[in-house]
């Protein structure tokens, strides 16, 4: 039995699309000869949560938890509602931040470097470095973001010997929201020499995409990197019903980036030019959205139209999904986010629903709708072929006929994915 050390900050009840990955493995390690003990945080700030994810640990894994020195309690005092926006990645554009979002992004860049959790790695390696040791851990694991996870690995490795996979969720210096922190040059030059330290001394990188991938290879040409994405698991839920009206929802955040206004204008004219159509839309939206995405479909006319949930359960999420006639998967038009393949896509091809995809050109996302036709990927600027392809989604809705046709989806089950992550951590301990 190989026994691993999975270092994460997110672990239930955190709720959100970070908790999901490393818990789908550790539910399945075990059926692959792997003893995962999993090590997180004792009293974290979590943006969200989801008590019922508590209910998929296995039974009898060993959690470890040791307490963490968070900034963001202390921001709280300057504005509560600003620092929580700012946590769950909800970052007004420029020209609308308050002076408080701008302060707080300064100090957030600026002197928590690589990130707000940076505390926790120093008492994590004092703590781990016995534990690693004692317990004949084969393997340490660690996951971000926060990148600053890493930073425990490649000292555990360093003062024990044990072998480090460091498992990258999102990219570092290139993920979406850098950008925003409002980073000095020397800042910046701090993360990316931390990034390339951290790629290079690492025995194993896993990322969940193909241009992270490229990303890093030029950064560690000598690392072994290997894409093993997020996925989808087979859930119990009680059995659905579609919805009556023609929904077209989305599941997840909708940070201010994430605004296809071609999208939204080509939703308001259909209602405007097909009655029938006006009569059974609902543009539903579940989890937070930033108001720049609430003003541009205000404007846009669909007011009317829009149904807001907020937050739900994971298990809420996945009933949603598979009512909705059709599901809509957006990102941040940039080419920072081409890498980036949601948690969610693979949920919504298992949900049977069609989805409509709106992102940067080159995005990873459109390969992987079209190789296992789930829906159509669109780039921002498309305005006719959007309103073309909603239009025949809804004739398809009145036959009784809307539905997707996915094929060779399997090896995104999140136990194939376990199967190669173990593949991938074997490989590992019979190089000792």
């Amino acid at each position: 039995m190989v026994k691993v050390l999975i270092v994460t900050y997110y672990w239930p009840p955190a709720g959100g699309p970070g908790v999901q990955r490393w818990l789908k493995f550790v539910k399945y390690f075990r059926d692959f000869d792997i003893e995962p003990i999993v090590y997180a945080p004792k009293n974290p700030t979590y943006p969200l949560e989801d008590i019922s994810l508590l209910s998929e640990i296995p039974e009898g894994i060993e959690v470890l938890k040791q307490p963490i020195f968070e900034p963001y309690r202390f921001a709280q005092l300057f504005s509560k509602k600003e620092t929580k926006t700012i946590s769950k990645g909800i970052i007004a554009g420029a020209a609308k931040q308050s002076f408080i979002q701008r302060l707080l992004l300064y100090i957030r860049g600026n002197f928590f470097i690589p990130d707000a959790r940076k505390f926790w790695v120093k008492p994590s390696i004092t703590y781990l470095q016995k534990y690693v040791s004692e317990h004949k851990i084969n393997v340490v694991i660690t996951t971000g973001p926060p990148h600053s996870i890493h930073l425990i690995g490649k000292e555990l490795k360093k003062h024990t010997g044990v072998k480090w996979l460091a498992d990258f969720r999102d990219p570092w210096t290139t993920i979406g929201y850098h950008d925003k922190l409002k980073l000095t040059k020397r800042s910046m030059q701090k993360h990316i020499s931390m990034e390339k330290e951290v790629l290079n001394t690492a025995d194993h990188i896993v990322v969940t995409s193909f241009t992270t991938e490229k990303e890093f290879r030029a950064i560690a040409a000598e690392t072994p990197i290997s894409v093993i994405t997020n996925g989808y698991d087979k859930e119990s839920i009680p059995e659905t019903v579609l919805d009556t009206t023609f929904t077209i929802s989305h599941i997840g955040s909708l940070l201010s980036g994430r605004n296809p206004k071609n999208l939204w204008k080509a939703l308001y004219d259909l209602t405007e030019e097909n009655k029938a159509f006006s009569s059974a839309f609902r543009l539903q939206l579940v989890g937070a959205v930033s108001n720049d995405v609430l003003s541009s479909i205000e404007e846009a006319g669909l007011s009317d139209f829009l149904v807001l949930k907020g937050y739900v359960p994971h298990t809420e999420a996945i009933q949603i999904q598979r009512s909705s006639q059709v599901l809509l998967l957006i990102e941040i038009d940039s080419k920072d986010t081409r890498c980036i393949i949601p948690g969610k896509l693979f949920e919504y091809m298992v949900s049977t629903r069609p989805t409509i995809a709106v992102g940067p050109k080159g995005a990873d996302v459109s390969r992987l709708i079209f190789e296992t036709n789930s829906g159509i990927f669109f780039e921002y600027q498309e305005y006719d072929r959007i309103k073309a392809q909603i239009l025949e989604y809804f004739v398809q809705f009145q036959e009784g006929t809307l539905a997707s046709h996915v094929i060779g989806i399997g090896k995104y089950s999140r136990k194939e994915l376990t199967r190669a992550m173990t593949n991938t951590i074997k490989a590992m301990v019979d190089d000792e």
